[in-house]
């Protein structure tokens, strides 16, 4: 690889989500396995797999399509952005997340958030919308204790366990990705996470956000948790096609119009796209998800990968390429 002289502030890392939703209804399977050797062979560090039971799009499982992820690579990181941890039984989704980590040898990194746009999946799941937060909070307290082959016993407010130690137990925890852009979000980063996970924030928004979170970490005795940002992004050169893909898988998956979110949502060419990426950058944002919208995501792959090599200075790996 050849390094380029750039000018973007520094990224740790930059992953991109798996294609588990159909949100433009194509009707074809989802190229899950595809795109994951696709991302780790144009230099992603991660590979991400959304979570929801009921949502406007026809999806997969997540922990599913990170088991099959996880049999087709050997270096890129695999993770939940997010799984809604307080939907689940806890020590089921504690057998989940050490099943994928095991499969992958380590690579699991656990995003986790409380959801809550689609209380459909709630009901669907047996589970009160209103003790979303509570109960991610309780499975978080008992998390760590589950996954290290700790036997557990939890008798809170919304969570009630007697668990005997689960078997193979990891050996330390996976890094936990807290998602959400509130106050109770910030909180929740400060006292359990490794990383801060917002979507859909400004660049300034989210440099007085970090210096919140930096103030309650402090509160917590805790280190500050790192800064990562998912973003919902189209490349194309033709800025009306990009905006016009982005809209229907807004639509799609979301049952959102773009102008709700259009000042979040990068869209047209990878200078473009960059550009906005650069400004979050300089905010503070050390990692970045890149979520590709709309049809032909593995094309969105590699013109997310010229988008990558802009903020890292890195060039794109080009599949079979002799390097």
């Amino acid at each position: 690889m050849t390094h380029a002289q750039s000018s973007a502030p520094a990224i740790t890392r930059c992953g991109i989500l798996l294609p588990t939703f159909d949100a433009m209804r194509s009707g074809e399977p989802l190229p899950v396995v595809a795109a994951a050797r696709l991302a780790e062979s144009l230099g992603f560090d991660a590979a991400w797999a959304g979570d929801h039971l009921v949502c406007p799009a026809p999806g997969l499982d997540s922990a599913g399509a990170l088991s099959a992820a996880a049999a087709v690579t050997e270096r890129i990181s695999l993770g939940f952005s997010v799984m809604l941890l307080g939907m689940r039984p806890t020590a089921w989704a504690a057998k989940q997340i050490a099943t994928i980590d095991s499969l992958s040898g380590g690579r699991l990194l656990l995003g986790v958030g409380v959801g809550g746009e689609f209380p459909d999946e709630f009901t669907a799941a047996g589970v009160p919308v209103s003790e979303r937060g509570a109960r991610l909070n309780e499975s978080l307290t008992v998390l760590e204790d589950l996954l290290t082959g700790k036997p557990v016993e939890h008798y809170g407010r919304t969570l009630r366990l007697k668990v005997p130690p689960l078997e193979p137990a990891m050996s330390s925890p996976p890094p936990l990705y807290v998602g959400g852009r509130g106050e109770a979000a910030l909180k929740r980063a400060a006292k359990f996470g490794d990383v801060w996970l917002p979507m859909w924030l400004e660049p300034q928004v989210i440099a007085e956000r970090s210096l919140r979170l930096a103030e309650l970490s402090e509160q917590a005795g805790r280190p500050r948790p790192g800064l990562a940002l998912l973003v919902g992004v189209r490349v194309d050169a033709d800025e009306d096609s990009a905006r016009a893909e982005a809209e229907a898988h807004l639509q799609g998956q979301y049952r959102m119009p773009l102008r709700v979110v259009e000042r979040w949502t990068p869209t047209g060419s990878a200078e473009r796209v960059a550009e906005y990426l650069e400004e979050q950058l300089a905010a503070g944002v050390e990692e970045l998800l890149l979520m590709p919208l709309g049809s032909n995501p593995l094309v969105q792959y590699e013109r997310l990968a010229e988008v990558r090599s802009r903020l890292t200075g890195v060039s794109a790996v080009v599949p079979g390429a002799n390097l």
